[in-house]
């Protein structure tokens, strides 16, 4: 439909009625949007590839908005319909969110093994900010963050609701900040590894989704 730039639209969020979630809304010229998908900065042709899917096989009405940071790719919904759990988004299934937060605590506990408490604390802060920037539900506070971090996600512990577009985003700065504090993407395969911990069936379904999603680069499962 549209390629749009960041001066050219307003961003804002608002609060689902029931779940409490924040919801990211683009506003361009009358017209609303929600955010569907989210990619890297170096993801430039697969975002393309995928709002083009979007529009001319599917016949969604959708928006490709570029930042020097990301790429993201928007729906059009009426404004009116905004705050409806028809339209507010699907949440995830659960074992992905439940393998999503495997990576990001073997990530954490790695740092920690090799680099220290002091950097698995800087780590924690700039996941929380992460959280916080992109509108997580259920991890808007420190304690929250740390549960996060800590929980057992296989243990029958309550994993957080959140949609596909969250976990991309979550893969996509778990990487770069992995990359940051090692130095390179040899951690990426330590992290997988704990994949084992999952059942077979279930594992082989997200690493399944994981090779088809924008960070199937990024994290090699193969």
């Amino acid at each position: 439909m549209f390629i749009l730039k960041r001066q050219d639209v307003e961003i804002s969020g608002i609060v689902h009625p029931k779940t409490g979630q924040q919801i990211p809304i683009l506003n361009y010229q009358g017209q609303t949007f929600r955010l569907i998908n989210v990619f890297s900065a170096q993801q430039a042709e697969e975002a393309r590839a995928f709002w083009r899917d979007l529009t001319d096989n599917r016949g969604k009405a959708c928006v490709l908005l570029e930042e020097p940071d990301r790429y993201s790719v928007w729906g059009k919904i009426r404004l009116d319909q905004a705050d409806d759990p028809q339209n507010s988004g699907v949440a995830a299934s659960p074992l992905y969110t439940q393998a999503c937060l495997l990576l990001l605590q073997a990530v954490y506990f790695d740092i920690e093994d090799l680099l220290g408490t002091r950097q698995a604390g800087s780590f924690e802060k700039e996941i929380g900010q992460v959280f916080q920037k992109w509108r997580f539900p259920q991890a808007d506070s420190t304690a929250s963050v740390n549960n996060l971090l800590n929980m057992d996600p296989l243990g029958g512990a309550q994993v957080p609701s959140w949609q596909e577009h969250h976990l991309n985003t979550l893969l996509q700065e778990l990487h770069r900040l992995g990359k940051e504090y090692f130095g390179n993407e040899s951690f990426t395969e330590r992290a997988i590894d704990v994949l084992q911990d999952m059942p077979d069936n279930e594992r082989k379904q997200f690493t399944e989704w994981l090779n088809q999603s924008p960070l199937g680069q990024l994290w090699s499962t193969s």
